[in-house]
């Protein structure tokens, strides 16, 4: 993940988590956990998640619209689904 300023272990993030912190929510960064050497988490401020939920919700609105685009109106009873999938 190119865009982490930093990564620190969970044991390093007991002893720092209050400078962690700050430099999450005040300098923006964002900072990687790792477990046994491996990515588990990612800190990040919230601006940084404000921004990652509008661009969930900008895709979400996308499909939808594309979804509703391509409807050609015609639908399967749940009865009918399951007999499709039984022959």
């Amino acid at each position: 993940m190119d865009t982490l300023t930093d990564k620190v272990s969970t044991r390093e993030l007991r002893s720092r988590l209050s400078e962690v912190l700050g430099r999450a929510m005040y300098a923006g960064e964002r900072i990687g956990v790792t477990r046994n050497g491996r990515l588990a988490a990612v800190m990040i401020s919230p601006a940084d998640l404000e921004m990652l939920e509008e661009l969930e919700m900008a895709q979400d609105v996308a499909a939808y619209r594309e979804a509703r685009a391509s409807d050609d109106g015609t639908r399967v009873s749940l009865d009918e689904l399951r007999a499709s999938l039984t022959s």
